[in-house]
C-alpha cells in the first residue's frame, strides 16, 4: 500500500505517494524529516534514468558488464574494510595473491614461492601517485647520500599522457618535461625522452596504451637508449610503465612484446584492474619489480587495527568489493580457456569447458575493433589515427572539415544513444581533432553493426544539414560534396545552394539569371555572378 503525505503549503505539491512523488528532491539542505524506504529509492532511480546506458559509452575504457556470481560476491563483501587486515585476513590474503598473479604476469623476476612487491588501489591514479613518490624518494635519498642538491626532482614523459601525471608533478612538486607529439606520431618519442633526461630525473613514464589512440610506446627501444645513456653518464635513470590499459592487453595478445619487468631498466607498472582487467570502477594495481624498489621509509606501520599492519596507500578506509571480484576473474577466467580439457564437475553441475579466458576476451576485443575499423574507413570519409597493435580503439578523424567537424560527428551519435568523444591531440598536434571508439569486453557484433550503421546514418544527417556550396572558378560553378571536386553535380537528396543569385538543385543543374547548362551544373558564357 502506498504511504501518504500531506504536505505543507510552501511544498510543489499536495500529496506524495511512492506511486507518485510530486515533491522535488532535496538539492542543497538536508531535509528535515524522514521518508519511506520506497520513497527515497524511487526519486533517486527516477533521476538515474536520465543517465546514458553505460554499454553504449564507448568513450570509458572501464568494465560496464560482470557477471552475476561476481556481483554477488561484490553485495556480500560491501561491509568488509579493505584496510582492517587483522579482522579480514581471508580478504587480505586474496589481496595479495591478485598482486602475485599480476606480478608474474607482467614477468617479475621472482624466485620460487617470493612473493611479490604491490597493493591494490582505487585505480591507477592513484598507483600512479604511490610510484612516483617511490621514484622521488629514492632519487633523493641518493642525491643525499652523495652530497648534491635535491630539491628540484624531474620526470620525463611524452605529452600524450593522462592527466593523473600532471597530478602527481603539481601535487608532489616535481617538473613535467614533456616531450611533445606530433601529426603522425602521437606517443612519446624514445629518442627524445631520453635526450631530456638529466641528473634530476628521477625516472621516464612510458605509456602501454596511450588515452588518446590507445597506441603502445616502444618500452623495449627506450630502455635500450636509457641503458646507454646510463652507462656513459653514471646515472641509474629507471622506467616505469603506465600500462593501466594494455597492462591487461598485451600479456594475452603479444606475449612476445617486451614490455614489461623483462627489460631491466623496468622498476615498477601500474594497470587498472576496473579496465581491461574486466572489474567494476574501484580498482587498480601497482607492481614492483623488487622490494628493494619501494623504499622502506614509505611504508607506514599501524596496530590501532588489532595488529601490525604494513600500508603504502594514499586511501586508508575502502571497501573491499572490487579486490575479491578481481580475483573472481582470475581465477574464473584465466589465462585462456579450457579447450578440450575434461568437463570439471561441482555441486552446481558442470563447469562449461568453452567458457572464455583472458586471451579469449582480449581477442574477441581486437577482432570487434577491427570490425569497427574496416566499417569505419569503408564510409570514405575517416582517416584512421589508431594502430592495429595496442589496445582494442578505433580512433579517427574527418579527411574534410570544411562543412562540420568531428564534435558535430560526437553529437549526432548521442542522438542515437552512443558515446563517442571528439577530442584535440596533445600539443604539437592540437589542430588535429578525432572520435574514439573503445572496444570493451562486453562489446558484441551486433553493437558494432548498429554503431556502423549510426555512424553513416549521422554523416548522411549532416551532409543535409551542410549542404554542399557551390564554388566559382574561372567563371564558372564546380559542385564539391565532401570537399572533393565532383564533376557530375551530385549533391545529397533535396539539397540546394544559393550562391551569387545561381540556385543549384539537387540533380545539380544551375539555374537563375543568365543561361546555364543544365546537364553538368556550369554556368554559360552569357551568366554573370555578382
Amino acid at each position: 500500500m502506498g504511504l501518504s503525505k500531506t504536505l505543507s503549503e510552501s511544498d510543489v505539491s499536495l500529496h506524495s505517494t511512492t506511486s507518485y512523488i510530486l515533491t522535488s528532491p532535496a538539492k542543497y539542505k538536508m531535509p528535515e524529516n524522514s521518508m519511506p524506504e520506497d520513497m527515497a529509492f524511487q526519486m533517486i532511480d527516477d533521476e538515474l534514468r536520465l543517465d546514458a546506458d553505460p554499454r553504449l559509452n564507448l568513450a570509458s575504457f572501464v568494465t560496464t558488464s560482470m557477471e552475476e556470481k561476481a556481483k554477488r560476491l561484490i553485495m556480500e563483501s560491501l561491509d568488509k574494510n579493505y584496510v582492517d587486515m587483522d579482522e579480514y585476513p581471508a580478504t587480505t590474503d586474496l589481496q595479495n595473491r591478485c598482486v602475485n598473479m599480476i606480478a608474474n604476469l607482467f614477468n617479475a623476476p621472482l624466485k620460487d614461492g617470493e612473493a611479490a612487491t604491490g597493493t591494490g588501489t582505487v585505480g591507477s591514479s592513484e598507483a600512479i601517485m604511490l610510484a612516483g613518490l617511490a621514484f622521488k624518494r629514492k632519487w633523493q635519498n641518493k642525491m643525499k647520500a652523495i652530497g648534491k642538491p635535491y630539491d628540484k626532482p624531474n620526470i620525463v614523459t611524452g605529452a600524450n599522457v593522462q592527466v593523473c601525471w600532471e597530478k602527481f608533478a603539481r601535487y608532489f612538486e616535481v617538473e613535467l618535461k614533456e616531450v611533445k607529439v606530433r601529426e603522425d606520431y602521437y606517443v612519446m618519442d624514445p629518442v627524445k625522452a631520453v635526450e631530456m633526461v638529466d641528473e634530476n630525473t628521477i625516472c621516464v613514464a612510458a605509456i602501454l596504451g596511450s588515452t588518446y589512440n590507445g597506441e603502445f610506446e616502444d618500452v623495449k627501444l627506450l630502455n635500450d637508449i636509457l641503458m646507454e645513456k646510463n652507462k656513459q653518464t653514471g646515472w641509474d635513470t629507471p622506467i616505469h610503465v603506465d600500462a593501466a590499459s594494455g597492462g591487461f592487453i598485451a600479456p594475452f595478445l603479444y606475449p612476445d612484446l617486451e614490455w614489461d619487468f623483462r627489460l631491466p631498466l623496468v622498476k615498477s607498472i601500474n594497470a587498472s584492474g576496473h579496465k581491461y582487467g574486466l572489474v567494476y570502477a574501484g580498482i587498480g594495481w601497482i607492481v614492483w619489480r623488487s622490494k628493494q624498489d619501494l623504499p622502506e621509509d614509505l611504508i607506514f606501520h599501524i596496530n590501532y587495527l588489532g595488529a601490525d599492519q604494513p600500508t603504502f596507500t594514499l586511501n586508508f578506509s575502502k571497501g573491499s568489493s572490487q579486490v575479491l571480484a578481481q580475483y573472481y576473474q582470475l581465477i574464473r577466467l584465466g589465462f585462456e580457456a579450457l579447450g578440450d580439457l575434461e568437463p570439471i564437475y561441482t555441486f552446481e553441475g558442470t563447469y562449461d569447458i568453452n567458457a572464455l579466458g583472458y586471451r579469449e576476451i582480449m581477442e574477441n576485443c581486437h577482432y570487434l575493433a577491427m570490425v569497427v575499423k574496416e566499417g569505419v574507413e569503408k564510409t570514405g570519409r575517416f582517416k584512421i589515427l589508431s594502430k592495429d597493435i595496442g589496445v582494442p580503439v578505433v580512433a579517427f578523424s574527418l579527411k574534410d572539415r570544411s562543412r562540420y567537424d568531428e564534435f558535430k560527428v560526437s553529437e549526432g551519435l548521442r542522438r542515437h544513444q552512443f558515446i563517442v568523444p571528439a577530442y584535440h591531440m596533445p600539443a604539437d598536434a592540437k589542430h588535429v581533432a578525432l572520435l574514439r571508439v573503445v572496444i570493451r569486453g562486453d562489446f558484441s557484433r551486433t553493437r558494432a553493426e548498429y554503431l556502423l550503421s549510426s555512424i553513416n546514418a549521422v554523416l548522411k544527417e549532416l551532409d543535409e544539414l551542410h549542404p554542399v556550396a557551390a564554388i566559382q572558378e574561372n567563371g564558372h560553378h564546380k559542385l564539391s560534396l565532401n570537399g572533393v571536386a565532383n564533376g557530375n553535380g551530385e549533391l545529397p537528396p533535396a539539397a540546394a545552394v544559393e550562391n551569387c543569385h545561381h540556385k543549384v538543385s539537387a540533380n545539380g543543374a544551375a539555374y537563375g539569371n543568365g543561361g546555364t547548362d543544365t546537364e553538368n551544373g556550369q554556368m554559360t558564357d552569357g551568366a554573370k555572378c555578382y
